[in-house]
């Protein structure tokens, strides 16, 4: 009965030092995925307007997944909204009869982008040299539909963006993001073309348009959290 006791309290007492043994955890969990939101201005660039992006700013909106490789790369599926807007006014040159044009459209884009941070992006767990910010480069591939005058029009795309991203709290991201997008059309701007009658390549005459956006995300699914001890 006495050795009983002796192994019991034994026991106890290991145990009772095990949980008050200090530990050195992780000061961030690592999550797989990322879903977010984005509000800003996007302007367009083709035949009525040549040089600048926002030069007849309009909304723009976006939702997107992303799946978390690491740190530093990750998987995007956006979805977009851009309202659109153009005048031959802007582009200060007569027009063959002097011709005016002008529309408005919108472009709904699906696409799917490969982002790189420059830094190892997170909080916490130092030993990974994590920092709070990046800036962060993306491309990827994608379709767009364009919307104007009751007419709709499909185009292939290239969208290419350069950001910056800040962990406001653990699962939190902020964001600020400016992108181009190549489209592999020129009827973003509807039936408007060739305006100096002027036959040119398929891949000169195409249209592009920007966006400006501010972002706000949360990480889900966790990975798999890790606690390191130390004497």
């Amino acid at each position: 009965m006495y050795r009983l006791k002796v192994i019991l309290l034994t026991i106890a007492a290991a145990a009772a030092i095990l949980l008050s043994a200090p530990r050195a955890c992780a000061q961030e969990e690592s999550y797989r995925f990322d879903i977010g939101a984005g509000l800003g201005m996007g302007g367009y660039m083709g035949d009525l307007n040549e040089s600048n992006p926002f030069g007849r700013p309009g909304f723009t909106g976006d939702l997107a997944f992303r799946y978390r490789f690491d740190t530093r790369w990750a998987l995007t599926t956006m979805l977009g909204y851009s309202a659109l807007s153009g005048n031959s006014a802007d582009l200060g040159a007569a027009l063959p009869d002097n011709a005016e044009y002008k529309f408005k459209s919108s472009v709904i884009d699906l696409s799917e982008r490969v982002e790189v941070n420059f830094f190892a992006f997170g909080i916490g767990e130092t030993y990974k040299k994590l920092r709070r910010w990046s800036p962060y480069l993306a491309v990827g591939v994608g379709l767009a539909m364009a919307s104007c005058e009751g007419s709709n029009h499909i185009a292939f795309t290239i969208p290419m963006a350069v950001g910056v991203k800040y962990k406001l709290r653990e699962r939190i991201n902020l964001g600020l993001e400016f992108s181009m997008t190549k489209a592999f059309g020129d009827r973003l701007d509807g039936d408007i073309a060739d305006l100096y009658q002027v036959k040119s390549s398929f891949l000169k005459n195409t249209d592009w348009y920007s966006r400006l956006a501010l972002s706000v995300s949360y990480e889900f699914g966790l990975r798999c959290p890790t606690c390191h001890y130390y004497d």
